[in-house]
């Protein structure tokens, strides 16, 4: 761009500083720029590893536009703190638990800001962006959706939505279709069309591709960003039809069968007393955060699960044993809540694959004043601050031999994975902790029991089947490519 515009600019012929003549003050004014830019990172960075310069205006775009999990090792393993920059936004990268749980679990100093797209894509007014008091009284109410009665609900929905799906998957898998019809009807039951989520998911794809790091920051026809948000429009419409056909319902005095009914029902109780008034757009928004929280982690916890349950074909026979045991056989039979609860190795198998494997390798926070993160280094304010997950999850004090599938770490109560909590940040920490953690869990863990019960699966290897593709969540490279065949039973 500077040098488009860098003709020559001569001062008038009197001027006695003719030597300055054939300057072109745009490629003066571009380095002074970049002189600037560059004292300002290093200012910022201080003794932290990291680049010592950084690419004029761009800094790190093109490695955040495609991210490799060998970019994100290199740059954790750099220091426990480290720094970076792209498009002049100055970045503060924790790599250890004490750090990352710090940021969590302060939130006078740092929000949440997830990527520049989020809000365009959630709306800036979504109740994931609130802070302080405010959010806290709002989910406060909504972490009533989650108590072991609505969970046993929901999880009666999910039984017959994976069921459903497995038997598709005997002729083609798609396991994000079954992660977005299970939330819908979850969260919406029969108040959305059968056309719903059909829709809603053919949509979806291009809010999840919507959310890199760094993006275009117009939302212009043709670009990631605008696509996501007639997705969202999409979204948003069917979830609030729901929602109002939801209170109808209830109205009549039908008895709750998803998520937006134990919603209605709970406002409408004498004895609630937490905020009573939703109108369905807003109602509809809460859905689609949940939605937004639920679809990429569990599709990649889900497929993760099948990836290490089928590469580990001991610890599969040690579910179908558990799963046999517990429901006596009875296949058909939809699970419980209660079946789950008799499961400890299932659920340990879900917790394990979560920590290899973890959907969500870091959150990006917003440091609102200047944060002093550590005795001798301050974040500057206005600067991103990222807690990383990662390499909490394969601390090898922690978790021996971290990169191997080893449920029963889970179960002895004396196991350092146990003796650790700290450490265990799938979910994160602080004020800001994911709502749904037993939802998501206990979704992951059906899918996972039924399909072992149901069906066999072989794992496909390629080369990329160990290589890790980060989009919003993390996936295999290659999809995870899976053949399902009926069980036979003797």
């Amino acid at each position: 761009m500077f040098n488009h515009f860098s003709a020559s600019v001569s001062r008038p012929s009197g001027t006695s500083l003719t030597q300055l003549s054939s300057v072109q003050f745009p490629t003066l004014f571009a380095s002074a720029s970049n002189c600037y830019n560059q004292s300002i990172y290093r200012y910022k960075k201080r003794h932290l590893p990291g680049d010592r310069w950084t690419i004029p205006i761009i800094g790190k775009f093109a490695d955040s536009m495609k991210p490799t999990m060998e970019g994100y090792m290199k740059q954790w393993n750099s220091g426990a703190l480290s720094a970076l920059s792209v498009f002049n936004i100055f970045i503060v990268m924790a790599s250890t638990t004490e750090y990352s749980r710090k940021i969590l679990n302060s939130p006078g100093h740092a929000e949440p800001c997830l990527v520049y797209s989020a809000k365009q894509i959630l709306l800036p007014e979504n109740w994931v962006f609130l802070t302080g008091k405010e959010h806290v009284a709002y989910r406060r109410g909504l972490n009533h959706l989650f108590t072991h009665k609505a969970l046993g609900l929901y999880f009666n929905i999910m039984d017959s939505v994976t069921r459903k799906h497995i038997k598709k998957w005997l002729a083609e898998a798609v396991v994000r279709d079954l992660n977005m019809d299970t939330s819908l009807r979850v969260f919406c039951g029969n108040h959305l069309p059968d056309e719903a989520p059909r829709e809603i998911c053919d949509k979806y794809w291009d809010i999840t591709v919507a959310l890199e790091l760094v993006n275009f920051p117009l939302a212009l026809p043709g670009t990631k960003v605008y696509r996501a948000i007639q997705a969202r429009k999409v979204a948003l419409a069917w979830l609030e039809l729901a929602a109002h056909r939801s209170k109808e319902a209830m109205a009549q005095g039908k008895e709750p069968s998803c998520m937006l009914d134990e919603w209605v029902t709970l406002l409408n109780d004498p004895g609630y007393k937490g905020r009573r008034e939703f109108s369905d757009r807003e109602m509809a928004m809460v859905l689609f955060s949940f939605l937004f929280a639920s679809q990429d982690a569990m599709s990649s916890g889900v497929i993760y699960g099948f990836q290490h349950l089928a590469d580990n074909p001991d610890i599969l026979a040690k579910i179908r044993e558990e799963q046999s045991r517990v429901r006596l056989g009875q296949h058909d039979k939809p699970m419980t809540l209660e079946d789950l609860d008799q499961m400890p190795y299932l659920k340990a198998v879900v917790k394990e694959s979560l920590r290899v494997k973890p959907p969500v390798t870091m959150v990006p926070y917003l440091a609102k004043k200047a944060f002093p993160i550590s005795d001798d280094y301050t974040v500057p304010a206005g600067s991103m601050v990222i807690p990383s997950f990662y390499n909490s999850l394969h601390d090898p004090k922690v978790f021996p031999d971290p990169d191997t599938l080893l449920p029963e770490r889970w179960l002895d109560p004396e196991n350092p994975a146990n003796k650790n909590p700290q450490n265990y940040l799938v979910f994160g920490s602080g004020p800001h902790k994911c709502v749904g953690i037993e939802y998501a869990t206990m979704n992951i863990a059906l899918a996972l029991g039924l399909a072992s019960e149901l069906a066999e699966w072989k794992h496909v290897l390629t080369p990329r089947s160990e290589k890790v593709q980060i989009i919003a969540t993390i996936f295999p490279q290659d999809g995870c490519l899976l053949k399902f065949t009926p069980r036979q039973y003797a």
